[in-house]
Formats: structure tokens, sequence, C-alpha cells
């Protein structure tokens, strides 16, 4: 087994040119993809090692690249678009929830969308206004895509070579403020007999307390667990990593044991995924439930300034202090 040592940004870079590498149908296309690297140089080198028509520089147009890549999928690529900044997807939501979503469906089969749209996604960088934003309830709400968020460097060089496979359009969100976050890749990994795309995992086992997080927030999750192991408690972390379908079977099992559960991300609470998943908890293990499932979420704002993020998000007291409600019902 290869083993290195990455950040999951430059995990992420590998898995592309894995992908790249894989089927000469795979193009990247995106704002400053190509000679720049992206702007966290997740396309680094790329465009240099296979050239400008298979890693292309676009004009500033996300509506444009979708829906160039929609005319590229009709004729047999697999295109993967960069969205630089999850804020700036939204020219985008037109082709990605009235064409992307939909070709297929709509052509009774005949017509695959085999398009991933990457999108960096979440706050803690100390960004500018548009650039820290959690949009995945949009997408997860709208039929016809799959959804994914990876947490750790290892899930990001397989997902996105996983999701690159994929004959259904994927909207692949990357935790921005984890990219230069490190840990051990296998590089030897078969991405055909790799732990699935959707697919939930345990990432940390307990026993009092079931904690649902995705992307970003899995790290602070697990920093959770560790602080409340010297309390006594013991909290089962559970990465959700497909947002659209969800994967709930390990949820359930897991809440069955625990009775209690708290969901974390930094989206909004309302109308969030928090809300979803409690939903389905409560129908599904209403009797093995010891108190409500509680969710710890970014505010029902828009997100602020940069010198206010670190009230905004979710932090380690804020996932501790909804653990300890979950005793006091």
């Amino acid at each position: 087994m290869a083993t290195e040592t990455l950040t999951l940004g430059r995990a992420l870079t590998l898995g592309l040119r894995r992908a790249l590498e894989h089927d000469p149908k795979v193009v990247i296309m995106g704002e400053d993809v190509g000679k720049l690297g992206g702007v966290f140089r997740i396309t680094d080198q790329l465009q240099k090692d296979f050239g400008e028509n298979r890693v292309i520089d676009t004009p500033l147009a996300e509506s444009g690249i979708i829906g160039t890549a929609v005319g590229l999928a009709i004729r047999g690529y697999r295109p993967i678009c960069e969205i630089q900044f999850d804020g700036f997807v939204y020219p985008a939501y037109d082709q990605i929830v009235s064409q992307v979503a939909k070709m297929h469906y709509r052509s009774q089969g005949k017509v695959k969308m085999p398009i991933v749209i990457r999108i960096p996604f979440g706050g803690g960088i100390g960004a500018v206004e548009h650039h820290s934003e959690s949009p995945e309830a949009y997408f997860a709400h709208t039929a016809g895509l799959k959804v994914v968020a990876c947490s750790n460097p290892q899930d990001a060089y397989v997902m996105i070579q996983q999701a690159v496979r994929s004959d259904d359009p994927v909207v692949f969100l990357e935790p921005k403020r984890r990219y230069h976050e490190k840990g051990r890749v296998d590089t030897d990994t078969e991405v055909a007999t790799a732990y699935p795309l959707n697919a939930s995992r345990v990432v940390r086992s307990g026993s009092d307390v079931t904690v649902l997080a995705y992307g970003p927030m899995v790290r602070t999750a697990l920093d959770a667990a560790t602080a409340a192991e010297e309390d006594g408690r013991s909290l089962e972390v559970i990465d959700l990593r497909t947002l659209s379908p969800f994967d709930l079977d390990p949820v359930y099992d897991s809440v069955r044991r625990t009775g209690r559960c708290v969901v974390v991300h930094e989206a909004p609470s309302n109308v969030g995924l928090g809300a979803e998943l409690a939903a389905r908890i409560t129908e599904n293990c209403f009797y093995s439930l010891e108190s409500p499932v509680l969710r710890v979420t970014g505010f029902d704002t828009p997100y602020p300034a940069a010198r206010l993020e670190e009230d905004y998000l979710p932090n380690l007291d804020r996932v501790l202090d909804a653990v300890d409600r979950t005793f006091g019902w």
C-alpha cells in the first residue's frame, strides 16, 4: 500500500489528475483553473500536463460554464466544473436545476449528465461577502442531483474520482477551511472497489450521543468528542458524506444505541438539512430517543463580515452545550 501525507487540497489535485489520466473524455473547466491553477490551486499544473483543451480557462460566467458542460455531456464528455466560490454558484442555478438535474429523467435515460460541479463551501477563512456560503440545501432539495461533501484527504482523493465516474450529475462540496489540513492518503486505492460515494461513515465510535456532521464540521465534531471524553461522555461521530441521497441506516443504528442525537452544520437552521435529518430520525427511531434531536447550526442571518464569523460558525462549545442539553430532558 502506497501512502502519502497530503493536505486535503493536494489530495483533490491528485484525484483530479488520476481522473484525467483514466478517461480522455474528462475535461476540467472554470475561471482561472488553467494557468493560475485555481484560486485555491486545486488544479495546479494540470493544464501544463494535460493541455488547454482538457483544462480550460473560461470567461467569468458561471451560467456559461454549466451551460457549456451540458452540451459537452450530451456529446459524451465528462466535464468537471469549478465554481470559484460557493457564493458565485447562483448565476448557474438555473442551468443546474432546470437542465443538469432533469435532462437524464426527461430523456427517459437516453441522455446522461456525467457532470461534476465542484464548489468550495463554508466559512472560516476571513473572506469578503459572497465567499463563505453554505448552499447545500438548495441542491439536496433538487431531485436528479447527487450531493456529496468530503471532510478529509483520503475521502477527497477517492470521492472526486468516484464522482467523475458517476453517470449522474454530482455537486461536489469541498470544505475550503480544511484545504490545508493534512492526513494519510492511500494512493493505491482502487476507486471501483473503494468505500462507496453515497455512503455515510462512523468516524468515531461512542455510546452516549450520536453527533452527525459533514464537510468542515466533521473536524469540529471530532474535537467535541475528544473534549466530552474528559467529562466522561462518549460521543459517536458520523460523517454523513452524502447529502442527497442520505445514507441513514448507520445513523439509525447509532441513534437506537445512544438514544440521543445532535446534528451540526454551518448552514442556517431554517429549512436546513438538520431539520430533514431530525424528522427522519424521529420517524424511524422515536421509541429509542431519550431526548429531541438537536441542531447546532449557523444563524438565520446572511453570513456576517469576517470579523464576526467565529461568532456565527458552530464551534466546540456550542456542540458540547447541545450534548449537555440532550441529557436535560
